[in-house]
């Protein structure tokens, strides 16, 4: 990381179950960014720990976690927007990274492996939104190669400041 630490990336397992619900829990408190609330999530640890495992299995989808001394600081992934033939080319793409840890290029690395997972799965194309606010998310997802290819005014509706704009971005794998 640029402060001198490791920080370790790897596949989520089932064993992780308990420590990414801590990561989840932690990092949607955090920001108002993210998708969801923390008290919207309903999973148990052992559930969560069965959708690392179906992740882990799937080659076409991945959720990576970021380790610093051995606690979960990050988690990234990949997901099929559909399995139709019109939409299977498209994989949709998340982050969050622990405030305490923001700065010091974990999401970039994040983001960064799971660009490759998607060209290693054949995706043509990676789909993210970030809030219009966000931005040093922003930035980052430009300075990638993604693109944005609209908004949406409406995207999110906050509990703490009403309406958020949603800049939808997408990322060619394939050219």
């Amino acid at each position: 990381m640029k402060d001198g630490r490791e920080c370790v990336l790897r596949s989520g397992a089932e064993r992780d179950g308990e420590a990414a619900l801590l990561n989840f829990t932690r990092t949607h408190a955090q920001t108002d960014w993210l998708l969801s609330y923390p008290d919207e999530l309903s999973l148990t640890a052992a559930q969560e720990g069965q959708f690392l495992k179906r992740k882990a299995e799937d080659p076409g989808e991945v959720e990576l976690l970021a380790e610093v001394d051995g606690e979960v600081v990050g988690m990234a992934g990949i997901e099929r927007i559909g399995a139709q033939e019109k939409l299977r080319h498209r994989a949709g793409f998340g982050v969050s990274v622990d405030r305490a840890y923001w700065g010091l290029g974990i999401g970039r690395a994040l983001t960064e492996v799971c660009i490759e997972c998607a060209r290693a799965a054949g995706y043509a194309q990676l789909e993210l939104d970030v809030v219009a606010g966000n931005a040093r998310a922003v930035e980052l997802y430009r300075s990638l190669g993604f693109v944005e290819y609209g908004r949406n005014p409406r995207g999110f509706r906050s509990r703490l400041t009403g309406w958020q704009e949603l800049v939808l971005m997408r990322l060619e794998l394939d050219g």
